[in-house]
């Protein structure tokens, strides 16, 4: 039995901007008058350890997405899209950003970062559509690396029972005045990247 209109698991490392994106849906849901659930793990987010991020619109009961139970996942980052695939249901959708961020182990050579095709492999035989993008250089575009979390987020809209207009209102209350034209620029990018 369905207990929410949308359930979305958000990952990504310390220092990504998973949280944003949360934040930005949660006040997007509150002003459409639907209720949501939330509930964040953050794992040496400073350092840049795992950040896991649960989302659900329109749940009024748990605010955890359950194992097979997302209907997005979206990754800032490819390995944590592998690391938190069992959350994603057999008809959800993979929002990748293919921009790694290196551990330490790799950078000094100690270990090795697979390629993004070995990542999204596994990740396709799971769900039903993976779409894979270069998050960063888009919002590289839009004037501002940093805002890769909203090119994911404008990317997500479209998956989500929430107004373009609403995501927006609730971006601009976030983010500050003068990030925001950079922002908005980079929603919009994430936004055409998925039509």
């Amino acid at each position: 039995m369905r207990t929410s209109e949308c359930d979305m698991v958000i990952v990504g490392v310390g220092g990504q901007g998973v949280i944003l994106i949360s934040d930005v849906i949660g006040r997007a849901a509150v002003m459409a008058g639907k209720p949501v659930c939330g509930a964040e793990t953050h794992g040496m987010a400073q350092r840049g350890g795992s950040v896991i991020n649960h989302t659900r619109i329109g749940c009024r009961f748990s605010p955890m997405v359950a194992s097979g139970g997302a209907d997005v996942l979206v990754a800032l980052e490819p390995a944590e899209a592998l690391r938190f695939a069992d959350f994603l249901s057999s008809t959800g959708v993979v929002l990748v950003n293919t921009r790694p961020v290196l551990p330490s182990t790799v950078t000094c050579g100690k270990a090795r970062y697979p390629p993004v095709q070995e990542i999204l492999a596994p990740l396709k035989a799971r769900c039903c559509k993976v779409i894979a993008m270069d998050a960063t250089a888009l919002a590289e575009k839009a004037g501002t690396a940093q805002a890769m979390n909203v090119v994911m987020l404008g990317a997500l809209a479209g998956y989500i029972p929430l107004s373009e207009e609403l995501i927006l209102q609730a971006l601009s209350l976030v983010v500050p005045q003068r990030f925001l034209e950079a922002n908005k620029k980079a929603f919009a990018l994430g936004k055409a990247e998925v039509e």
